[in-house]
């Protein structure tokens, strides 16, 4: 089918794909589950905890947050907030939101996790998969770059689509034009917000590797769209391609309100190597035809709530039960301990050592890796 051949023909990125937001129809997909840089299109992760603390009484809207040196010294873009200042929680969601502050990204990670963006980093990869997202690895709370620090186009939408059902009331950050904070006016970088009928959101990201990406969602009528672009050459072809997407997808369910999924795999571009120096150990058997069921479970899931109890370590997270056991003997062989197989709430089977003190979990964490068996530390 060639109804998507003009988007795929006029531009130049690495990924795509637009889906329904309230039934998690995938419209069109193109390198959905390719591994690519998502760039600041962390945050929407960052903020959906943020959320998920708000939602449950650890952090309010009118609470301070303090800024750490290491959040004065992030590279832009950020706010430029100085160490020891003060803001408010609400305020930093509006920085993350529309400009796509680093320093206010992690001062919120350190706020939300015992003053270390590591940790945070841990937690945010552990409820990624907590709520469905299968390939995707954080290294930070902002999105700057790292080898390790890896999403597909999938996993962002999954993320972005459990923020729309799991904390509504604060859907309303994301379609902030501009905010003005300390005498200067900030825009938010999605332009489409401006141009495009019914926009209402989301998040843009840019690094070096990710070239420029976008999610961004409209609504028109009763229905309400969601498009992902990764991996674009500039801002006008992240944009464009996104407007055209949603174009598209809004006619397809005009003329079909239960449209056949389509998924167009060939590149518009070479991919890159995204091959992270640890990759993380996945049974990711699952294509984008699975990407429905996956929304269903993600968003049909109670909001995570954050527990705070003790450190273990994970060492990956499976399709059946059989691919967790055989990781089970290699990390006895590799480390002296057995871990257990935890069945997870989108149904992947994980494997998991529990009961550990901080330095015991950093440690067999190390001996594993040294091991070659990627693992990460929750708490």
């Amino acid at each position: 089918m060639l109804f998507f051949a003009s988007i795929a023909n006029a531009a130049n990125y690495r990924a795509a794909m637009v889906a329904d937001m309230d039934s998690g129809r995938v419209l069109y997909s193109e390198n959905a589950t390719d591994l690519n840089y998502p760039a600041s299109l962390t945050k929407i992760m960052t903020l959906y905890l943020t959320f998920d603390a708000l939602e449950h009484g650890r952090l309010h809207l009118d609470d301070y947050l303090i800024v750490s040196n290491a959040a004065a010294n992030a590279e832009p873009v950020k706010l430029g907030l100085p160490a020891g200042s003060k803001i408010t929680v609400e305020d930093a969601i509006k920085a993350v939101a529309v400009h796509s502050a680093n320093d206010v990204a992690r001062v919120l990670a350190e706020n939300l996790k015992g003053g270390k963006e590591g940790n945070f980093a841990s937690l945010m990869t552990r409820v990624a998969r907590e709520i469905g997202l299968s390939k995707t690895n954080f290294e930070n709370s902002s999105g700057l770059p790292d080898d390790d620090h890896l999403s597909t186009a999938r996993d962002i939408a999954l993320v972005a689509m459990a923020v729309y059902k799991h904390f509504p009331q604060y859907w309303k950050y994301f379609g902030i034009g501009s905010w003005t904070y300390g005498g200067k006016t900030y825009t938010n970088g999605n332009r489409l917000l401006a141009t495009y009928p019914g926009c209402d959101g989301m998040k843009t990201g840019y690094t070096n590797k990710s070239k420029y990406s976008l999610v961004a969602t409209a609504k028109r009528g009763d229905k309400h769209l969601m498009a992902v672009v990764l991996g674009a050459e500039n801002k006008d072809v992240r944009a464009a391609v996104s407007a055209k997407l949603l174009d598209k997808g809004f006619d397809m369910l005009a003329r079909d309100p239960a449209p056949a999924m389509i998924v167009r795999e060939s590149p518009t571009v070479a991919p890159i190597d995204t091959t992270p120096k640890s990759a993380p150990v996945y049974d990711n058997t699952q294509s984008v035809n699975t990407f429905a069921g996956a929304y269903h479970a993600a968003t049909n899931h109670a909001p995570v709530t954050v527990s705070q109890s003790g450190p273990g370590v994970q060492f990956g997270a499976f399709s059946t039960r059989d691919a967790a056991s055989r990781m089970i003997a290699t990390v006895k062989n590799a480390t002296g301990t057995t871990p257990i197989i935890e069945t997870a709430p989108n149904g992947l089977f994980r494997v998991r050592a529990y009961g550990l003190t901080e330095s015991a979990a950093q440690s067999l964490k190390t001996k594993a890796s040294a091991s070659g068996i990627d693992c990460y530390v929750f708490h």
